[in-house]
């Protein structure tokens, strides 16, 4: 039995942010000093990722372990509420996020996802370590693909290649 009324539990789930969350910040503001440079949520690639750096051709998502159903994480478990509407919920947000990332793949972009429990502070420092270690190795592997990079005012989709002749 959910010890909220419907109206308070109505507003606390109104308030969870999809964006500028901590975990997106912890890891923006790492990138950022490691001296990456990046956009925000392109509303042009599926999904809108969190961090897209062009550049390296990587989106990073940051997901919630609760929203994204974390599998073997000890932050998700599943509401012992209303069970039945969170497993669909649950599985529609998985299911997106994998065809989300299956697009992104087949324009030539990376996807990279950085779970909100890897951003505790016993784990953070190895978490965004190895995060920019990945996103190097990503930039020195690739460097022989030459794509086209759009304007900020073109139309075309950010990850169509360039034409060979």
């Amino acid at each position: 039995m959910d010890k909220l009324t419907p109206q308070q539990r109505h507003k606390n789930m109104a308030s969870i942010r999809s964006t500028n969350t901590k975990p997106e910040i912890l890891v923006r503001k790492y990138l950022w000093k490691q001296g990456f440079r990046f956009r925000l949520n392109n509303p042009r690639l599926p999904g809108h990722p969190d961090i897209v750096l062009r550049k390296y051709r990587t989106c990073v998502f940051v997901n919630g372990c609760f929203w994204h159903g974390h599998d073997g994480c000890k932050y998700f478990r599943m509401p012992k509420t209303n069970t039945e509407f969170w497993e669909k919920k649950i599985k529609r947000n998985k299911e997106r996020d994998k065809e989300e990332q299956r697009e992104l793949a087949k324009m030539g972009w990376h996807c990279i996802t950085v779970w909100e429990c890897e951003l505790k502070p016993k784990v953070r420092d190895k978490t965004l370590e190895s995060l920019a270690y990945t996103l190097n190795h990503i930039f020195i592997e690739d460097r022989s693909i030459k794509y086209k990079l759009p304007e900020e005012d073109d139309l075309q989709i950010a990850a169509e290649p360039l034409e060979k002749k």
